[in-house]
């Protein structure tokens, strides 16, 4: 890559947002790398400033990725992301513990420092994305206290070092003056130069796809979502020698007349696209887990076990398309729309050496990683968020109902059905139970359900229980008591409300037992048609950046049936997310027509309203 002037190094203990730092370091004008934190001091001094992003790791814990300490008196400036702060921290002398207390969420935060450099220009109290359970107790010795959150350590800095940390993402979309603060950084601190122009997105991606795949022929598999529409259309554009099949696969677990519309849409778009439907095939799979056979999908509960699953599925239906189109098995390529955060929630090596799986992608499974040893996989943007490939899509000419389209994962709703044998209830339950109770209101109850969902909180995974709010509607208070269960009930990391009569203790038995099975589908598949349709009726698909509708197996006192979930997000960059608040985001009419709509169905116990950000909760409860 040419050098076009000052230059940023982004060292990586294991973030999960380091990619968003380097994009909007790049908006801003700015060139940037991301590099090993344990990174050579002689590979770091051609570099003009430095961040050290956030990780899952301790500071004070036996797992602390290495570190070259040097960085910190190489005398230019520094900013400290979250575990950059605490190192920074620690490493001169301050004091870094672990309270009671943890932060996940927005959060807001005050400015104490009226002089800050970090947060010129930017209001006296903001909110900013908090995600970490250690704490700064003890500055170092020359450094001032910026902000707080709660009477915590939020911000920090020491202008004559030219120092700086921040215990918040400023990196994301919900942090409100993120984007100002590393701003301020770059230009009123470090004082570079806004001279680094972007590489053109489409020819770099063109680029990338002839150096990979040079005259080889291409197998692409063809969801219908952007990301491997844009890949489908940079192929053909591409004009490569070799052949390119582009496939869609009906796995049995896509929404209602899926692949229909997908099959239309994308020919309207000039894509031959050739649909294949084998459900058994998947439902049969199994694969290799830890050293041993897993389970055929169909009994299956375990949500990483099924991932697994489904996308070595996809790897072996491609050796069999390969079979079947008379291709070579050892020189075609696999093409996919992979993006960064794929590859970040995954723990790629491609995104980050160090960062903490969160969940398996199907794009990045153990198999997938062996195809991209031998040079047989093209990811044209892995190295793009959603709203740069949705941008790439509008110049490509993609239609605009595909540009827009509401993401929806590879392994289709084979991650949005909740499946399990069993009440979950770890020892810890009625104690977790007890804290939750805490957040009880005079008219909003508190339950603990037993079953667990996975979350995000300190750049690592989580798998706790999920709690339920009911009684009254006042969304703003049920917003603000979500945000703060996970601060303090350590074991929970999702809410929701529960529609309907306020809800009694949740009795252990209350689960029905759910597997993938055409069943549990179609009536999921029911569920998630009658939300969408209000939704596109309102034209309000654009209102949120995506909504998955999920399927769990509590019965609240109705044994055999399930409860349904709605999960709004509103993101840009699908790293970081928040809900679309009934009466707020969202028309409350709308989502209590999405209440009845799906209520029709008899088989579904409840409908459950999910207010969890991301973090602390994922974008999927699986």
């Amino acid at each position: 890559m040419t050098t076009h002037g000052h230059r940023v190094a982004i060292l990586d203990p294991g973030a999960q947002y380091g990619k968003l730092i380097d994009k909007t370091i790049r908006k801003l004008g700015v060139e940037s790398h991301i590099v090993d934190l344990a990174s050579s001091t002689s590979s770091l001094e051609g570099y003009d400033a430095y961040v050290v992003a956030g990780g899952g790791a301790s500071v004070n814990g036996s797992d602390a990725p290495p570190f070259n300490g040097a960085v910190f008196g190489l005398g230019k400036p520094i900013l400290g992301i979250c575990y950059g702060l605490q190192l920074m921290t620690k490493e001169l002398g301050g004091k870094v513990e672990k309270l009671d207390t943890r932060e996940d969420g927005p959060i807001e935060i005050k400015v104490e420092n009226g002089t800050s450099k970090l947060f010129k220009g930017t209001p006296g109290r903001q909110i900013a994305l908090m995600t970490h359970g250690d704490t700064v107790t003890k500055l170092p010795n020359g450094f001032t206290l910026d902000a707080t959150s709660d009477g915590l350590v939020a911000a920090i800095s020491n202008d004559e070092k030219k120092m700086y940390g921040v215990q918040f993402h400023p990196e994301t979309d919900l942090s409100q003056y993120g984007s100002n603060i590393i701003s301020n950084f770059l230009f009123h601190v470090a004082g570079l130069e806004a001279s680094f122009t972007l590489e053109d997105r489409h020819q770099a991606a063109l680029q990338e796809i002839r150096d990979t795949v040079g005259n080889r022929d291409v197998l692409l598999f063809v969801s219908g979502g952007v990301d491997s529409t844009v890949t489908a259309l940079l192929m053909a554009e591409a004009k490569l020698s070799g052949a390119v099949h582009a496939v869609h696969v009906d796995h049995g677990m896509m929404r209602r007349d899926e692949s229909e519309v997908v099959e239309i849409a994308l020919k309207d778009a000039g894509i031959d696209l050739d649909v294949v439907r084998d459900p058994d095939f998947f439902m049969e799979a199994s694969t290799d887990i830890r050293g041993e056979r897993s389970k055929a999908l169909k009994d299956t509960t375990d949500p990483e076990e099924k991932r697994a699953i489904i996308g070595d599925a996809f790897i072996r239906l491609r050796n069999r398309e390969i079979d079947r189109l008379g291709l070579c098995p050892d020189t075609t390529v696999l093409a996919m729309g992979t993006l960064r955060p794929d590859l970040i929630e995954s723990a790629s090596e491609l995104a980050s050496g160090n960062a903490k799986v969160i969940k398996t992608h199907h794009n990045d499974t153990p198999l997938v990683r062996e195809l991209r040893k031998r040079n047989q996989v093209v990811e044209p943007l892995k190295e793009l968020h959603k709203d740069e490939v949705r941008e790439l899509g509008s110049k490509l000419g993609a239609p605009e109902e595909l540009v827009w389209r509401h993401p929806f994962p590879g392994p289709g709703l084979g991650i949005r059905l909740l499946c399990a044998e069993r009440a979950y209830r770890r020892d810890d339950f009625d104690k977790v139970a007890g804290d939750l109770s805490k957040h009880a209101t005079k008219g909003i109850k508190t339950t603990l359900l037993p079953v667990r969902t996975v979350g995000v909180q300190g750049d690592d995974r989580t798998l706790s229980y999920l709690a339920a709010l009911s009684g009254e509607e006042d969304w703003a208070t049920l917003r603000e008591i979500a945000r703060a269960i996970p601060k303090s009930v350590h074991g929970v990391n999702r809410v929701v409300y529960v529609f309907g009569d306020a809800l009694e203790k949740v009795a252990e038995e209350e689960v029905t037992p759910t597997y993938p099975s055409k069943e549990a589908f179609d009536q999921l598949r029911r569920a998630d048609d009658a939300a969408t349709k209000v939704l596109m009726k309102r034209g309000l698909s654009r209102a949120v950046a995506q909504m998955p509708v999920v399927s769990f197996p509590v019965h609240f006192g109705h044994p055999g049936k399930r409860s349904i979930g709605i999960r709004t997000m509103i993101t840009n960059d699908f790293m970081t997310g928040d809900i679309a608040l009934p009466g707020k985001e969202l028309p409350l009419d709308v989502v209590h027509e999405m209440v009845r709509e799906i209520s029709k169905d008899e088989t579904i116990a409840r409908v459950v309203y999910d207010l969890t950000s991301k973090p602390p909760g994922t974008t999927e409860w699986e």
